[in-house]
């Protein structure tokens, strides 16, 4: 009997600890999901709610590191424009190249508006979208597809993203699986987000889902249909012949083309106007610096959190209530029990903080070697193909943890601001040879510009194409990367 209470009592112990260390973990994996401006808001809740964990007097450094091609050293110390204009540029970069595409949040693309960007506390385009979650009607596991998708929207509010590879992200990296048809049913929701067009998933779905909120009316009747159905007519500003084939007098043509011009083909920017410029203000998480001899640097930013350590009076009554803890009362006991559980809090939470720093700091390293001529000289083209496979065995960290890290942080470059997911691209052929999609997408560009226009190329040509450079990819895949680029299919291509 007496052998049985003390396996019975082992068995609990075990079951306590194995609580406590899943509790940590939790905590862990948490706060370094966090971006920095976030960690601030959690560090200053926590020290409201424990009175153990105190500001060291000593203010620490921010961690520095330096990276070379060869080796890592670790030192001591470590607005908007206006929307006809907006319209017009967007129209014209049909059929071309996708230098307008965003490169990090809110931003644009060329690298005089990168420096625009403003580095401070605001609320940030996922959040206004994120807060617009809590008025749709979602189950569990649609949020969890609705906040990916979100994440996944670029700098113009639109899903430049297949579905199918939306489905297969979140069953690889999320362990969420769920077929292309609920994850459409939930862009649905999110197109009835504010503002109209947004999560559309081509200029021509953008426009369509403005026009839809109208009230109903002639004019928009004939809006919906130059959309639906002139579309290139009016892509290509054919004004006259948009005219003859709707048979509108000059006041009615000219009074449709005023109204389409109001259209916004950049939705994502208008949620930058809500905090006072179409810029996205964001906060680095990693300043990275290249030198002239190519030695690349990087600095975690630390924002305003400060040191943080376990309140010495604390400790100080922890230890004598232990020393004395024989002659007792039950209010001392009680006194005691609250000294440990705050003790215990703040300790778990200053480690917390210490693994989410080292996190950080062995990823970007990681990084910084695999993209390291990229961080050398900022061209595009020589970002290597990298997934979070490759960083996760290069760090020795979980799949799930460098997920975290990738999912929500910005690394600022002397090339421009980035989201770290910006540096994650990858594609692998039939054969296992792992290719660059950009690499991909600029050889695409390129057959597609040299192309008779007479007779344009459709897309198993484009294929057989790509496959005699190299790019061995299918047929399905050419088409959504043709699509990804604003490229039309090659009936509409023929002048």
């Amino acid at each position: 009997m007496a052998q049985e209470q003390v396996q019975v009592q082992d068995l609990a112990q075990q079951q306590k600890l194995t609580q406590t260390i899943t509790k940590q973990q939790l905590l862990q994996a948490q706060l370094t999901e966090l971006p920095i401006t976030q960690l601030q808001e959690r560090v200053n809740a926590e020290m409201d709610d424990n009175p153990a964990l105190e500001i060291s007097t000593e203010p620490a450094d921010d961690a520095a590191y330096s990276e070379t091609p060869d080796t890592i050293e670790t030192p001591e110390t470590f607005e908007q424009e206006e929307r006809q204009s907006a319209l017009d540029a967007a129209l014209e970069s049909i059929g071309r190249d996708d230098e307008d595409l965003p490169v990090y949040h809110g931003g644009m693309s060329n690298q005089e508006e990168r420096e625009e960007v403003v580095y401070g506390q605001t609320e940030s385009f996922y959040d206004q979208l994120k807060n617009q979650m809590g008025m749709a009607e979602l189950t569990e596991q649609e949020e969890r597809v609705m906040e990916y998708l979100i994440g996944s929207l670029d700098d113009d509010g639109l899903l430049r993203k297949p579905l199918h590879s939306i489905a297969d992200e979140l069953a690889i990296y999320h362990n969420v699986d769920v077929p292309e048809q609920q994850i459409e049913r939930v862009l649905r929701k999110l197109q009835e987000f504010d503002p109209a067009g947004i999560g559309a998933r081509s200029l021509q779905e953008c426009l369509l889902l403005q026009i839809q909120r109208r009230k109903p009316s002639n004019l928009k009747a004939l809006m919906l249909q130059t959309i639906e159905d002139y579309f290139e007519l009016f892509t290509r500003k054919h004004w006259d012949k948009l005219q003859q084939q709707l048979r509108l007098t000059d006041l009615q043509a000219e009074v449709l083309i005023r109204e389409l011009r109001k259209l916004n083909p950049k939705p994502g920017t208008s949620l930058g106007e809500v905090v006072g410029r179409s810029v996205q203000q964001i906060t680095p998480d990693f300043i990275i610096d290249t030198q002239d001899d190519g030695t690349v640097t990087f600095t975690l930013n630390g924002g305003d959190i400060p040191e943080l350590h376990v309140s010495q009076s604390f400790t100080d009554t922890l230890k004598e209530y232990q020393t004395n803890k024989d002659n007792m009362s039950r209010q001392m006991k009680e006194a005691l029990l609250y000294t440990k559980k705050k003790v215990d809090a703040a300790q778990s939470f200053i480690e917390a903080i210490q693994v989410r720093r080292h996190t950080l700091i062995v990823t970007m390293q990681a990084i910084i070697q695999w993209q390291h001529r990229f961080f050398e000289e900022g061209d595009e083209a020589l970002l290597r193909p990298m997934i979070l496979k490759d960083i996760a065995e290069k760090t020795g960290l979980d799949l799930s943890t460098v997920s975290r890290v990738s999912n929500s942080k910005y690394a600022q470059t002397r090339w421009g601001t980035f989201p770290l997911r910006y540096f994650f691209s990858g594609y692998v052929s039939a054969e296992g040879e792992e290719l660059s999609t950009r690499e991909i997408k600029a050889a695409l560009r390129d057959l597609i510009a040299a192309e008779d226009k007479c007779s344009p190329m459709s897309d198993d040509m484009l294929t057989k194409e790509l496959a005699k450079k190299g790019y061995p990819i299918a047929r399905r895949t050419v088409g959504k990367y043709r699509e990804q680029l604003g490229i039309p299919v090659a009936r509409l291509r023929r002048s």
